[in-house]
């Protein structure tokens, strides 16, 4: 597929995801969409530049990322893509 179609794509779910009330979403979901997002958009996470100072929230946030380092930028913008819109079918 086109590059290009692929990022219009990731950034029309983007667009779908920042209307969505996250209120409505369980936590898991929240991560997994945040690590696609992160994964796609940084690529894999650079673990010298982790913060020493302990925080709960960014230690999940940090975990759900390291989870999907192994994908590309365009796998992770896929499963985001898919992922978003099953969840606005709901």
């Amino acid at each position: 597929m086109d590059p290009k179609d692929l990022n219009t794509r990731f950034e029309e779910a983007v667009a779908i995801a920042d209307q969505m009330s996250q209120d409505s979403l369980p936590q898991d979901v929240q991560l997994r969409l945040y690590a696609y997002y992160k994964q796609a958009t940084f690529g894999t996470l650079d673990t010298t530049s982790i913060s020493t100072t302990f925080h709960l929230r960014d230690a999940f946030k940090t975990n759900a990322w390291m989870q999907v380092s192994h994908l590309s930028a365009d796998e992770a913008k896929e499963l985001y893509i898919e992922s978003i819109l099953a969840l606005a079918k709901k």
